[in-house]
């Protein structure tokens, strides 16, 4: 088949297909992006570039994505599918330009002002008047969703953020894990880790929070305010940090600091610095690595788009203590796969930690489910099976053969 995606990033979250369709042999794939970075043997990289901001017809992704798609079709490539992302309006023009072509959208979150990610932590109350700007970033899923093609969600939660009449047209299409490199090593305790320059002895316990960014939508303020109680009762803790410091979602922290900068100097002397280290943004071995090796993992969200960290780290089997918000009850089980603790409560967050790092009956009762939910539900290659599937079906008889819930 031929395919051609789109997404501003290269390779985003179409990483694993890609890598499935080049395995498969015979497929000629095209992907049209503005950024990333490295290439893929047998994926053929279609690049645009935004202009300098002026008024054009139609926003600047959408116009230069539409530019470089006519030049591709007019290079004789007519796709049997497109496959991209709704987020940014990149697909906007293509059934213009491909209007015979089905087109697969990833749709990830319909935001609402109320309810879900706005409004949710008191300490960032939305500004007054909030709710119309709120509603206007939907504009372009509601675009896309006016049109004729199909889309698909991965998690039940994402889904159900869209308005019930829209959900018929969306797949819930749940993501896969690698479950034999996202593994758990049983050994990996006892053995000496280090991470650039942070070493973990065998003897210590290891407490690990990894987000893209360091920010509050993923909870990393009142994760700080959890480890100075964690490290007064627990002499034997050492805390790594993996993330950014810049933004993925939300504000930026008052006076032009970091989140990091700006929760360092909130808990100042209350924090034993000497014990907390902050790796930045680390390679996929060693993120990998670091789940294996640590004794507690903590994963915080908003009710928002549930980070694949968080399937990762069931995958290597972490013992997880997790905030009781609805994208993370969708694959946890408190006291079952999990200890889930309320967001906003430092405190409960900190309990949590320290009732796994106590317990190892439960720590290990708590690891070993999570392994077998993942690879009950998180299997890459049954991941895989389903969105072929999906695709054939719209590749075939278009969107009136697919069922929302057939393959999920």
């Amino acid at each position: 088949m031929k395919y051609l995606f789109v997404h501003q990033n290269f390779p985003a979250q179409f990483v694993h297909l890609l890598r499935d369709l080049r395995a498969q042999g015979g497929n000629e794939i095209v992907f049209i992006s503005e950024t990333g970075q490295g290439h893929m043997p047998g994926v053929r990289r279609v690049s645009y570039r935004l202009p300098p901001p002026v008024r054009v017809a139609a926003p600047a992704p959408v116009a230069e994505l539409a530019r470089a798609a006519r030049t591709l079709r007019g290079l004789g490539y007519v796709p049997d599918i497109i496959v991209g992302h709704h987020g940014w309006g990149e697909m906007l023009e293509l059934a213009d330009v491909y209007p015979d072509v089905p087109m697969l959208g990833y749709y990830e979150f319909f935001y609402h002002p109320t309810g879900l990610d706005v409004g949710f932590d008191p300490e960032f109350a939305p500004a007054a008047g909030a709710a119309p700007l709120v509603r206007a970033r939907n504009t372009l899923n509601l675009l896309a969703l006016a049109g004729s093609g199909w889309g698909h969600s991965p998690t039940r939660f994402q889904r159900d953020t869209y308005p019930d009449w829209a959900r018929p047209r969306i797949t819930l299409l749940p993501e896969g894990v690698d479950l034999e490199r996202c593994a758990p090593d049983p050994q990996a305790t006892a053995r000496p880790f280090a991470l650039g320059d942070i070493h973990v002895a065998p003897g210590e316990k290891l407490l690990t929070y990894v987000a893209r960014d360091l920010e509050p939508y993923r909870g990393f303020h009142v994760f700080m305010r959890a480890l100075p109680h964690i490290l007064r009762e627990r002499g034997d803790v050492r805390v790594i940090v993996v993330g950014g410091d810049g933004v993925s979602y939300g504000g930026r922290a008052p006076g032009g600091r970091t989140w990091r900068q700006h929760m360092l100097a909130e808990l100042g002397t209350t924090l034993d610095a000497g014990r907390v280290h902050f790796a930045g943004k680390v390679g996929y071995g060693d993120f990998c690595r670091l789940l294996q090796r640590s004794d507690a993992h903590v994963y915080l969200t908003y009710p928002f788009v549930v980070s694949w960290s968080l399937r990762e780290a069931m995958a290597c089997g972490c013992a997880i203590v997790g905030s009781r918000t609805p994208p993370v009850e969708e694959f946890l089980r408190d006291g079952r796969t999990a200890r889930l603790v309320p967001f906003h409560e430092p405190r409960r967050i900190a309990e949590g930690v320290l009732e796994l790092l106590e317990d190892r009956r439960l720590a290990r009762r708590l690891r070993a489910n999570v392994r077998a939910q993942a690879e009950r539900t998180l299997d890459m290659h049954a991941y895989m099976a389903r969105y072929h599937r999906l695709i054939g079906q719209l590749a075939g008889s278009g969107a009136r053969a697919v069922q929302t819930d057939a393959i999920a």
